[in-house]
């Protein structure tokens, strides 16, 4: 090898090394780690005598598809993405279409619809709480026109739901800024042109508009999926899973299941839900592929 590019090879691997022992030491090591977990009975108290864990192979995913409570967390799971995944793209598909119309204050209002999503989740979660609350919030204006407003975080119908449309309202910002890039990228002199043909407004958006987003769609359907896939904080805060585990999700059973010490177990259901992931991603691209 040249001398030159010797040095210059050398010099990339002492720049990349920091960055090499912080990925393994504290990203690639513990996935590995938590990926042995799943297949031994390995539990809190046995930290100090690891050598006592025992390999079980499969039995953790075995008795996960046997739990009544994980079957329950894995349906509330797929009703946080079904409901939340076209609610939340939607909204931003036709925020980013009224946005793209706009020509002063654009940067004002993209701004704006994005707040919520770089503020706490915490802060937002309380707040939700408080609109949710009996006698306060959204009942208070139910109140006005006479009408009596329901429990919305108590009922085992309406929790659910109500977390879903405040998931939305946080999160539809982050599409709504990915959408209105792509729909500027979209060509007009194609869009007057379909114009001229004496296509309509609906006309257009669906037979130019839709077909040319297609890539930033998919890429919205998977981020947003991603995330609903791994629902959490919002139920911690607001309903702590209740009522009778109607909010509780993967994830929170994931971390119930730590917290009680179960650190096989809980590695074997952290596992189920990043092959949902990876599932519902495969998926996403193979629909977009057989529509192009």
């Amino acid at each position: 090898m040249d001398p030159t590019r010797r040095r210059q090879a050398v010099a990339a691997w002492v720049l990349a090394l920091p960055f090499t022992l912080v990925f393994l030491v504290f990203t690639a090591g513990p996935v590995v780690a938590s990926l042995a977990m799943s297949f031994t009975d390995i539990r809190r108290t046995d930290v100090r005598t690891p050598f006592n864990v025992n390999f079980v192979g499969l039995e953790n995913f075995a008795a996960l598809l046997g739990d009544e409570t994980f079957r329950k967390v894995t349906v509330n799971t797929f009703l946080y993405l079904v409901l939340g995944v076209p609610l939340t793209m939607v909204v931003a598909l036709a925020v980013a279409v009224a946005l793209n119309r706009v020509t002063r204050l654009r940067g004002f209002f993209r701004v704006g619809f994005y707040l919520p999503v770089v503020t706490s989740i915490v802060a937002v979660s309380v707040v939700w709480k408080f609109l949710y609350r009996e006698g306060t919030g959204f009942n208070s204006v139910l109140a006005w026109v006479g009408i009596d407003g329901p429990a919305w975080l108590d009922s085992t119908s309406l929790a659910l739901p109500s977390l879903v449309v405040m998931a939305v309202w946080r999160n539809f910002g982050t599409l709504t800024v990915i959408f209105l890039a792509g729909l500027q990228t979209v060509p007009k002199d194609v869009l007057e042109a379909a114009e001229v043909d004496g296509a309509g407004a609906w006309q257009r958006f669906r037979a130019v508009t839709l077909p040319m987003l297609q890539p930033v769609l998919l890429f919205g359907a998977v981020i947003t999926g991603i995330g609903y896939l791994q629902f959490f904080e919002e139920a911690f805060v607001m309903t702590e899973g209740g009522p009778l585990n109607s909010t509780r999700s993967v994830s929170y059973f994931t971390f119930d299941q730590f917290g009680f010490g179960n650190w096989g177990y809980a590695a074997a259901a952290s596992y189920l839900l990043f092959l949902a992931v990876v599932l519902l991603t495969a998926l996403q691209f193979r629909l977009l592929r057989q529509r192009d």
